[in-house]
């Protein structure tokens, strides 16, 4: 079982992050139809929702250029790419080296910087008026991601993103501090992904009102196969970040280890791991679907006050782990 284990988590974290998209996406949209009162669309509707669009012929504008077709495919890949570096159980990842989180924030990034470079170049003061918000708001956010990955680094003493949401094992830090530290990491991963997978209260995938839109202006000019693979891309975004989230809190931290750092230990808590956190990700679709039920979509003016918080909330769990671990403020 020890040596069968790597190649059967690799398979089952590459089926999630093939799968997990089409069931995240429905999961939302019926945790919301539920609360309002309606039945809502299957939990596999977005696959077929993207098997429409793989059927259709993209259309181009006169003034676009390669850029804007090769956009949605470097966004895809981008985030295919970011996949691979990110842990669903807690140790645990398809790749992995040292300092990999700063090739992983430079990937998604990089998937940002293409989709505003499309918009840009379809010509529409329309779109960019959704890449200037899109480019704004991503610099307000970005520090949190910055200050929740040192802040992991801190509690569990590691420098791969595999191994980061180890933090808070016993020794690493103060019981209390560590458990108070990833908290805050977690609200502030939270709001970090509302941001990335343009979600409410900071976006809205579904809205066509010209003064709130953002992440969805960006993309009015994609057809076909394209726009299926921004909103595929969208949607894995979605998952891996709240496989990250999910490995953070998983309370079963058996020391796994990926096919790069050797033999496994521990190999019955790995298949476990993997169920807890499968179930965690489905209750954070849950609970990304009750929070769009009940709040309303911000007013542009408030939502860098809103980015402000996130980043605020990883000071604070920086602010923790350095009282765990004995060191200054």
């Amino acid at each position: 079982m020890s040596a069968q284990l790597p190649t059967l988590l690799s398979s089952l974290t590459f089926l999630t992050f093939l799968m997990g998209p089409i069931f995240a996406i429905g999961l939302i949209n019926r945790t919301k139809a539920i609360w309002a009162g309606r039945k809502g669309p299957n939990l596999d509707q977005f696959f077929f929702d993207l098997a429409r669009l793989l059927k259709k012929t993209p259309v181009y504008s006169e003034t676009t250029s390669w850029i804007f077709q090769i956009a949605p495919w470097v966004v895809l890949t981008t985030t295919v790419m970011a996949a691979a570096f990110a842990p669903i159980v807690p140790g645990f990842s398809l790749f992995s080296f040292p300092y990999d989180f700063v090739y992983f924030a430079y990937l998604m990034a990089m998937g940002r910087v293409f989709i505003i470079l499309g918009a840009l170049d379809t010509g529409s003061s329309f779109e960019g008026m959704g890449a200037s918000r899109e480019a704004g708001f991503s610099a307000l956010i970005e520090p949190a991601l910055f200050f929740a990955i040192g802040t992991l680094a801190i509690l569990s003493g590691n420098t791969s993103l595999e191994t980061l949401t180890q933090a808070g094992a016993p020794g690493s830090a103060a019981a209390g501090y560590a458990i108070a530290s990833r908290f805050f990491i977690f609200f502030a991963l939270f709001i970090l992904l509302q941001f990335e997978a343009a979600r409410i209260p900071v976006d809205d995938p579904n809205t066509h009102l010209e003064l709130t839109m953002i992440h969805e202006v960006m993309i009015l000019d994609h057809s076909g196969p394209e726009l299926a693979a921004v909103q595929y891309g969208s949607a894995l975004k979605f998952v891996v970040l709240a496989g990250i989230m999910a490995a953070l809190i998983n309370p079963i931290h058996g020391p796994i280890h990926g096919p790069i750092h050797g033999p496994v230990q521990d190999p019955e808590n790995g298949l476990l791991s993997f169920a807890v956190s499968l179930l965690l990700i489905a209750a954070i679709c849950v609970l990304i679907g009750l929070s769009e039920s009940l709040m309303a979509r911000f007013r542009l003016k408030t939502i860098p006050r809103y980015a402000t918080l996130g980043v605020l909330a990883a000071v604070l769990g920086l602010a923790f782990a350095l009282l765990g671990n004995g060191g200054p403020l």
